[in-house]
């Protein structure tokens, strides 16, 4: 069948004479088909002609001739965004009868050898392209001014739909290709962190950071010249699945270097997006839209197993595998360590901070500093009876904390809470403050000896009395420990963690219980230690 009325690509042809990209002639150059779920593309000397398949694919319908010129039509458009020099038009493909009967994209064919998945699989170093991807990236991203429509699509009601409609497919392959209980935790896990960020969500919107983007960066469809990154097949066929985030956007070629094997090269390219775009984000945040373009893909993988990729089945459930982990890493947190004076409470909790650097770490004795308009400064010791320790002022310190907590909670940042926690009272509350912001709650329990506490106490006053500039913000002496001590409420759900031996026990066991496991990829995409399933 002859293409005819091919427009924009006579440029293409003197381009495309001669030497190759490969530094072979276009004659050279062997001809080949290649079929993906939704198109047959058709490699021809220096050229590519790529035909939607005449399907529903319940995603997108191309059965008539009218949907499949449109969507070629709307995939060079959308394309030439990113790749100019490679979008050349359209072309009508005409029958025996010399009517048009489909319609191809026609493209400049880029050389194999330089797709960025070939590069990252041989191991070769991409460090360089990534970074000019990173910085091409924001600069589109920056080009595609946010409207009313791309807001929308950053509401949790939309995202949601997304979710529903993708699972409702996903379920269509179950048992045969995706474990049921796998699509049951990835639709809990996903519902989950929706429902307590609506605050966060509501801020990227305000803030314009969901626009109209590519909507399928994938490592495949990358190549990278000596003259700079081309970015291929943009996702044209439903805009809303191409509106989103501008981190969603970039969180799919973090999702794939990671499905390649190399979460390190999906750091830093998340990094230095990050540097070039100025857009900053929660962990969690991060972590939602990688595993959302994780199911994404493990969707896809599950159409090309049922058109006959056996090879596919596998491919899915890896995907399923690697969305449901990031779902449990995106997983908000509010933890509450306690003890009595001296009990190791307020080192274990900057350790524990330390080791994940995006949770936030707030401290009763900070707080209660701050109300009182204390400067930091000597040790002061006050009665148990009166100032900042009676029950009324203590209430309001915790009040301070809840109020903090609540604020970074909605917005997709983990909480640690430094106080005694020694008052049942104020931990209902804090109960409470998980289940309104749909947090993990994790309770842990320093103890240590009186007598190994004492000494602790005692110490610190000389610290802070020989050092009063770096003295710790801790006030209580003995009679406070002694006062607490008396009226400490049993605990019987907290994570008992004894402080008085090996310290890195004690802050294995504080990890174990909040979910936070070390890092043993030597990068990876999220940051300081991984996060796992209590």
């Amino acid at each position: 069948m002859p293409a005819q009325g091919c427009r924009d690509a006579r440029a293409s042809d003197a381009r495309g004479r001669g030497r190759s990209a490969e530094g072979r002639s276009g004659a050279e150059r062997p001809a080949r088909l290649v079929e993906t779920h939704a198109s047959v593309l058709v490699f021809l000397a220096d050229h590519v002609y790529k035909m939607k398949k005449a399907q529903d694919l319940g995603f997108a319908d191309f059965r008539s001739l009218e949907a499949r010129r449109a969507a070629c039509h709307e995939e060079v458009e959308l394309n030439q965004r990113l790749a100019p020099d490679v979008y050349l038009g359209v072309c009508e493909v005409t029958g025996p009868d010399g009517q048009p009967c489909d319609a191809m994209v026609a493209m400049r064919r880029l050389p194999d050898n330089r797709r960025l998945a070939r590069l990252v699989r041989r191991g070769q170093p991409v460090d360089d392209h990534l970074r000019q991807l990173a910085r091409k990236i924001a600069a589109f991203h920056t080009s595609c001014q946010p409207t009313a429509a791309t807001a929308a699509a950053g509401e949790t009601t939309a995202l949601r739909g997304l979710w529903r409609s993708g699972l409702a497919a996903l379920h269509r392959f179950a048992p045969t290709v995706l474990s049921g209980q796998d699509i049951a935790d990835l639709e809990r896990d996903a519902f989950r962190y929706l429902a307590g960020r609506e605050d966060l969500f509501r801020q990227r919107q305000d803030r314009g950071y969901v626009r109209d983007g590519h909507g399928d960066l994938l490592a495949e469809d990358i190549f990278c010249l000596d003259d700079g990154p081309r970015v291929l097949d943009c996702l044209e066929f439903d805009p809303l699945l191409r509106y989103g985030d501008v981190l969603a956007d970039v969180a799919f070629l973090a999702m794939d270097l990671e499905r390649l094997g190399r979460p390190d090269l999906a750091r830093r390219f998340l990094d230095w997006y990050q540097e070039f775009s100025g857009v900053s984000w929660p962990q969690s945040l991060e972590h939602y839209y990688i595993a959302y373009r994780a199911f994404v893909r493990c969707k896809v993988a599950c159409l090309r197993w049922k058109q006959g990729d056996e090879g596919a089945a596998v491919e899915a459930r890896e995907l399923c595998a690697l969305a449901g982990r990031h779902l449990r890493r995106a997983s908000v947190r509010l933890v509450l360590i306690g003890g009595l004076p001296g009990s190791g409470k307020s080192t274990l909790a900057q350790a524990l901070v330390a080791s994940v650097p995006d949770w936030a770490l707030l401290r009763s004795d900070v707080v209660r500093r701050e109300l009182l308009a204390e400067p930091p400064g000597p040790h002061r010791e006050h009665p148990v009876d009166k100032g900042p320790y009676t029950p009324k002022a203590r209430a309001a310190v915790y009040r301070g904390m809840y109020r903090r907590a609540r604020s970074l909670l909605f917005q997709g940042t983990s909480v640690v809470i430094d106080a005694s926690w020694t008052s049942a009272v104020q931990r209902g509350e804090a109960v409470r403050l998980a289940a309104e912001t749909t947090a993990d709650l994790v309770e842990l329990h320093c103890q240590v000896p009186p007598t190994v506490a004492a000494e602790r106490i005692a110490r610190r006053a000389a610290e802070a009395a020989d050092a009063p500039e770096a003295a710790d913000a801790s006030e209580a002496g003995s009679p406070a420990y002694a006062a607490l001590a008396a009226s400490q409420d049993p605990w019987p759900t907290a994570v008992t963690v004894p402080t008085n031996g090996l310290f890195a026990e004690a802050l294995d066991v504080a990890e174990g219980a909040c979910g936070i496991e070390k890092r043993r990829d030597g990068g990876g995409s999220g940051r300081g230690r991984r996060a796992r399933r209590r």
